[in-house]
């Protein structure tokens, strides 16, 4: 808190100044600029592949510069983190004081774990104030006018391949969407039946002077990257003349991960800010898109019951954030238990232990781990991860099945007996067999194709 207020006092100006958009053969580049005056200036950049558009063309579109400008909106949070300065200019075009109050609620919760990490107290009306000093758009919004089929953003992990698949047995047609492709990502284009030159793949590039910043200790944490793909991939699904931007993101992503807050990791994967994107975009950008998450009625439990039978992704899927840049699973964090867990009921632990590389649950240094995910600890771990009540009943359903065949449970199962949890779920009717979670965007087609496929 005392580095916070330092940083304010000493840097307390951040701007938007403008962005650029230039095109190449095959590529629109977009340039944005940010300033923390007297202390560094940046300018990340985004590639999106041109579709067939020119760019003199794209300049005079009201809903593309619209999307543009508010990547930029969300790209900024990055950079404006660095210092947290109190006054926020943005130059670079205008919004009405209803966008500000949205802008400034998806700043607050979308920050709210960088806030609580660093020790940050404040209030939700004073932690920034945003001024538009920019022009408005001479050009009008241009809406598509008979977009079709499905845009799907892929991270390599079960859900993005959950959502394909069922999309597949509807018999839709998919784009897959990937930011700044890695093996995972494209193994999963590669295991949906499609050809890498197939997906719509974009490149974001971080500012350097912002990772030198932050290795000298000037504050650092997490962002909603989510919003970022919300932005990005309408931008992409409008390029492409696609209707459906279908997400992957499910109930448990609505809860919070320190308990009792609304401090939530997932904040821009939850229905508040999905519900918000939603009415944002039909109101002031007017794609013509429609951006929904496909898997939100559903649980964690669900998605790995089903992920499951999904066999040609089991060897390619990756989630871990600590060896994503080698592809691989860490097996020593808290997502990798978690999948593991989430998974356990499904596959058989031989299988599990194959997939990850080493057998988690005899690893004595994960119990304090599996202690946070169940709820014995308040605070969830900071990482993409499903409810307290999934783990808890993946985890007394994998206890029955193991003893029912007669194996011994590994050590982290043999601990969790010991614990109240066991005796409550073990008793504890399944409440996700039949689970559906009403609060949900899901066109009823949609609906009808998860109700049939992933319910009892």
């Amino acid at each position: 808190m005392l580095q916070y207020e330092k940083l304010r006092g000493e840097y307390p100006l951040f701007q938007y100044k403008e962005y650029k958009i230039e095109e190449t053969e095959d590529n629109i580049l977009v340039t944005y600029y940010f300033e923390i005056p007297g202390l560094s200036s940046f300018a990340p950049t985004w590639k999106f592949p041109k579709a067939g558009h020119r760019l003199e063309n794209l300049k005079q579109n009201g809903t593309f510069l619209e999307l543009i400008f508010s990547l930029g909106m969300v790209e900024l949070v990055s950079y404006w983190k660095i210092t947290c300065s109190k006054r926020v200019e943005v130059l670079a075009g205008a919004f009405s004081k209803e966008q500000m109050i949205w802008w400034k609620n998806l700043y607050f919760h979308g920050l709210g774990e960088f806030f609580y990490t660093n020790g940050i107290e404040l209030d939700k009306e004073e932690f920034m104030e945003l001024f538009s000093l920019g022009k408005e758009t001479q050009y009008s919004k241009q809406p598509l006018e008979s977009p079709k089929g499905c845009l799907v953003p892929v991270g390599g992990g079960k859900d993005s391949a959950v959502s394909l698949e069922l999309l597949k047995k509807a018999g839709e047609p998919c784009t897959c969407y990937i930011i700044n492709p890695r093996g995972a990502t494209l193994n999963t284009v590669s295991a949906y039946g499609y050809q890498e030159k197939d997906a719509y793949t974009v490149k974001r590039t971080l500012d350097k002077n912002m990772l030198e910043l932050n290795k000298q200790g000037f504050l650092n944490g997490h962002t909603p990257f989510s919003a970022l793909v919300a932005f990005s991939s309408t931008i992409a699904a409008y390029l492409m003349n696609i209707k459906y931007i279908v997400l992957s993101n499910e109930a448990s992503a609505n809860e919070s991960t320190v308990l009792g807050s609304s401090v939530n990791h997932q904040y821009s994967k939850s229905f508040a800010f999905e519900k918000d994107f939603h009415e944002y975009e039909a109101e002031y950008v007017k794609s013509g898109t429609y951006y929904f998450s496909l898997l939100r009625p559903l649980s964690e439990f669900q998605i790995g019951r089903f992920f499951a039978t999904c066999t040609a992704y089991h060897d390619i899927f990756r989630s871990c954030n600590a060896g994503s840049k080698e592809d691989k699973w860490c097996a020593h964090c808290s997502k990798c238990l978690f999948v593991f867990l989430i998974l356990s009921p499904f596959i058989s632990h031989e299988r599990l232990c194959d997939i990850f590389g080493r057998d988690m649950l005899e690893d004595e240094d994960m119990i304090p781990v599996m202690e946070q995910l169940i709820g014995i600890v308040e605070e969830k771990p900071f990482e993409c991860v499903g409810s307290r009540e999934e783990v808890n009943t993946a985890i007394a359903m994998t206890i029955w099945t193991m003893e029912k065949e007669g194996k011994k449970l590994p050590r982290l199962l043999a601990h969790y007996k010991e614990t109240p949890f066991y005796k409550e779920y073990k008793e504890k009717e399944n409440p996700y067999l039949t689970y559906y979670d009403n609060e949900n965007l899901l066109p009823e087609q949609f609906a009808r194709l998860v109700r049939a496929n992933c319910l009892d």
